[in-house]
């Protein structure tokens, strides 16, 4: 069984307890890592507390030199990491490399490269009048997060925090932890202080309340479903500290009539069923015009029929399974409360994935004919299964696109650059996409509504992790 990792070095958790790792393809265990105690908890505030007066008085170039050399010795061992995605949450190895490995090595090296173009100016303050607003680190920070991009979020909220002066404490997801553990190695290799960062694995309702309820931890940034953000958020209250949320979403896509339907759907169709549909931000509902919407309705079977799903470490592959049981009876689930909710069932379903006996594998799954007020289309599926929903006037479409809890993500489709900005602006979203827009490591990301609070990713993201103060002279 694996450690945890406290005040710089390698100890056992004081459960002696453990947790099996499975390969979601062969549901096999791979690892054990142990099941953390709140005494776990205790001692990793208390060293992030210790080490929190030196690492804050650092220059921001001094964090920078530490934290750069992990970025390097972590870009060195991509590949490895990619591997341990790939049997720890069923990434395929493709996918692994560019995105599960990939976009974590982009996202340190932004938050890096940020800190680095700002300057010590940023943090030294500003003058207002006969002000001076400083920013300062907020202290110990809690990090809890998922497992369906498990060290792209870690990096989102590690790297920052420590870059701001933080130390921390990270409880990653329990299902698949192993990423988290590559990154500790390379944070340890590369010398950071002891106490300045911290693992603990665990589950939630013992480690992650843990976290959320110490009185010494002064911020949680939390990655997950609505219903464990909204747990946290009431743990964390009871000591009136500072909570980010980055929660679930029922993101809209709406094609308009002007649109190139074929790439529009291929797209829309690609973003559903990238990681399996296990992405926060996926666009899971496609509104389409009504004179257009058989034809789209067509292409998506099309495209969908595409993802086969596979061996994830077969490089051809472009769909692996789901990363567990628990998850596997989830989406089987909703798709038969689709087809109870009179949704046409266009391709996929909820039967078992030919040629697959064993691995959490379902097949990428379209629905058309889908009413907005249906389960499928207001709640949060996190599988590969796309709606299609079908609108007369773009008043419609923005009114449906708008009609949910969740407020994460959206994309527009138009030929009218002018015209899908409009339409952009509408939408209630904490991001939206026109045309296939690409991704930005420097926008921030982060959501409206039951989507969450505060942002991640860039200078927003950066700026979560301070306390501001104003000095009047």
């Amino acid at each position: 069984m694996r450690s945890l990792y406290i005040d710089g070095a390698w100890r056992a958790s004081a459960s002696g307890e453990g947790l099996d790792v499975l390969n979601p393809a062969t549901e096999q265990v791979i690892d054990t890592v142990p099941a953390g105690a709140a005494e776990d908890v205790d001692a990793a505030v208390a060293a992030a507390s210790a080490a929190l007066p030196a690492w804050s008085a650092l220059t921001p170039g001094q964090r920078v030199t530490h934290l750069a050399k992990a970025l390097e010795l972590y870009e060195a061992r991509v590949d490895d990491v990619a591997a341990i995605l790939t049997r720890d949450m069923g990434a395929p190895a493709g996918f692994a490399r560019k995105v599960q490995a990939g976009l974590p090595a982009l996202m340190f090296r932004t938050f890096v490269d940020l800190v680095e173009e700002v300057g010590d100016r940023y943090f030294e303050g500003e003058r207002q009048g006969n002000s001076l607003i400083v920013r300062e680190p907020v202290g110990v920070v809690g990090a809890i997060t998922p497992w369906n991009y498990p060290l792209h979020q870690i990096v989102l909220k590690v790297v920052p925090a420590l870059l701001a002066g933080n130390t921390a404490v990270l409880k990653p997801s329990e299902v698949a932890p192993l990423s988290a553990y590559a990154l500790t190695e390379v944070l340890h290799e590369a010398g950071l202080p002891a106490g300045v960062f911290n693992l603990v694995s665990g589950t939630g309702p013992v480690v992650g309340e843990a976290i959320a309820a110490h009185p010494r931890v002064d911020m949680v940034s939390f990655t997950g479903s609505t219903r464990a953000g909204i747990r946290v958020s009431q743990v964390a209250a009871e000591t009136v500290k500072r909570v980010a949320l980055e929660l679930g979403g029922k993101s809209p896509n709406v094609v308009l009539p002007d649109a190139d339907l074929v790439q529009a759907v291929k797209r829309g169709v690609a973003d559903v069923m990238r990681n399996t549909g296990q992405s926060c931000n996926a666009l899971t509902r496609m509104l389409v015009h009504r004179d257009s919407y058989d034809e789209a309705v067509r292409l998506a079977a099309e495209s969908a029929a595409r993802y086969v799903p596979g061996d994830p470490e077969d490089e051809s592959t472009r769909m692996g399974p789901l990363v567990s049981a628990a998850q596997l009876d989830r989406v089987r689930e909703y798709v038969r409360v689709g087809v109870e909710e009179g949704a046409r069932l266009v391709t996929g379903g909820a039967g078992p994935v030919e040629g697959r006996t064993r691995g959490y594998y379902v097949s990428p799954t379209v629905f058309a004919d889908v009413d907005n007020g249906m389960r499928i289309a207001r709640e949060e599926i996190f599988g590969p299964v796309l709606c299609l929903i079908p609108y007369d006037t773009e008043e419609e479409a923005v009114a449906v696109a708008n009609d949910t809890v969740y407020g994460l993500n959206a994309a527009v489709w138009s030929a009218d650059p002018d015209r899908a900005l409009s339409v952009a602006r509408r939408l209630r979203a904490g991001q939206v996409e026109v045309n296939g827009g690409a991704l930005n490591p420097r926008a921030p990301f982060g959501g409206y509504k039951r989507s969450g609070n505060g942002r991640e990713w860039g200078l927003h993201g950066l700026d979560e992790f301070f306390e501001v103060k104003a000095v009047q002279l």
